[in-house]
C-alpha cells in the first residue's frame, strides 16, 4: 500500500478501507499542529495509478486459502470486503470534484459493495465547491466527512490561524446538509488558553447547536516543542490551560450541547476515554467527568500529557 508518513484516521473509521488520496495539508499553518512536520513536502496528491494499485492489493486481503479456512472455522464465512472507504491525508476533500468522483469510481470498480466514502476536510475545502458539485459528490458516495473545526469560538480560531470563522463553519455545514453529505466535528479542548476554556466551550456549544453533526469527537491540546504555539508560549503571547481546566471545558461543552449527537473523547490525547449519545446519556457523561475531576490531581493529569510522545 502507498502510505506516506504517519497515518491518521478517526477512531470510528477503524473498520474502513484506508486509501491514501493525499499526504500533508494544504493549510499547514495551525499553530498547534505538528502532525505532518515529518513530511518532506507540504501537500501531495496521490497519483490515480497508486490508488488503483492499492485497491488491487486490498482485494487480496483474506483471499488466501488459509485465511478463508480461518474465517470459515470462526463461522464468519467468505470475506465480504469493506462497506466503507476512508481517504487518508489531512484534507483530501480539497481535491477537485472530478478527481474525487474518479476515486469513487475506482473504489466501486474493485469493491462494488462499498457504500460510502469518508475523509478529513477543512471548512475551506467546502467553499471551493458549488452546490451542484457537492450534490454530485453525495451521489458518488461521499458521506460522513470529518471536519477538524477545533472550536466554535472566534478568538482562538483567529489566534491559531485556522483560516476560517465561526460563521464560515455555520455557512459551509449548511451547504453540506443541503447537498446531502453528513459530517462529524473534531473539537480541541484547551485551544482557547488558560482561564478561557469554559467560556469558549459554551460559545462553541452555542454554534454547534445551530449545526447537525453526527458526531463530535473531542481531543485535548498537547503542545509540542516543534509547534508555532510553543514559540508563542515562550514569547509570552499565550498561556496553556491546565489539565483540569481542559476537563472542565469538555464538561461545559457536554452540558450545553442541545443537539442530538454522539459525543466521544477517544484517542491518545485524552487521558480517559468517554463516549455517549446526547442528550440521552448526558448525565452519565457528566458523572464520568466529575469522577475523573474528583479523583485525579493536576499533577497526575499533567504527567500523562508530558509523557505523551505523539498523537
Amino acid at each position: 500500500m502507498h502510505f506516506t508518513g504517519t497515518i491518521w484516521r478517526p477512531p470510528y473509521e477503524s473498520e474502513s478501507l484506508l486509501l491514501e488520496a493525499t499526504a500533508g495539508c494544504t493549510h499547514h499553518r495551525c499553530k498547534f499542529c505538528t502532525l505532518y512536520d515529518d513530511l518532506p513536502f507540504r501537500f501531495h496528491m496521490s497519483p490515480l495509478e497508486d490508488i488503483e494499485a492499492d485497491l488491487q492489493e486490498a482485494q487480496l486481503y483474506q483471499t488466501g486459502p488459509l485465511e478463508r479456512l480461518g474465517l470459515r472455522m470462526q463461522g464468519l464465512g467468505e470475506p465480504q470486503g469493506p462497506r466503507r472507504a476512508f481517504l487518508v491525508g489531512a484534507n483530501p476533500f480539497v481535491l477537485k470534484p472530478e478527481r474525487l468522483e474518479r476515486i469513487a469510481e475506482l473504489v466501486r470498480a474493485y469493491f462494488p459493495q462499498c457504500e460510502t466514502i469518508g475523509c478529513f476536510a477543512r471548512i475551506t475545502d467546502i467553499t471551493l465547491k458549488t452546490g451542484q458539485e457537492l450534490a454530485r459528490l453525495a451521489q458518488a458516495g461521499y458521506d460522513g466527512i470529518t471536519i477538524g473545526v477545533e472550536t466554535g469560538d472566534a478568538e482562538p480560531l483567529a489566534f491559531m490561524d485556522k483560516g476560517y470563522t465561526p460563521e464560515d463553519i455555520l455557512t459551509q455545514t449548511r451547504r453540506l446538509e443541503e447537498a446531502g453529505i453528513a459530517y462529524h466535528f473534531f473539537y480541541l479542548a484547551g485551544i482557547a488558553g488558560e482561564g478561557k476554556a469554559r467560556e469558549s466551550a459554551i460559545r462553541s456549544a452555542e454554534l454547534f447547536n445551530r449545526t447537525h453533526p453526527r458526531r463530535i469527537g473531542s481531543s485535548m491540546l498537547t503542545v509540542f516543542r516543534e509547534s508555532r504555539l510553543y514559540q508563542e508560549i515562550q514569547a509570552g503571547n499565550w498561556r496553556e490551560a491546565g489539565e483540569r481546566e481542559k476537563l472542565e471545558e469538555v464538561r461545559a461543552l457536554v452540558a450545553h450541547l442541545d443537539i442530538p449527537v454522539i459525543f466521544a473523547a477517544l484517542g491518545a490525547s485524552n487521558a480517559f476515554n468517554l463516549e455517549g449519545r446526547l442528550p440521552e446519556e448526558r448525565e452519565a457523561l457528566l458523572s464520568a467527568l466529575d469522577q475523573i475531576l474528583s479523583r485525579y490531581s493536576e499533577a497526575e493529569l499533567r504527567r500523562y500529557r508530558e509523557n505523551l510522545p505523539h498523537l
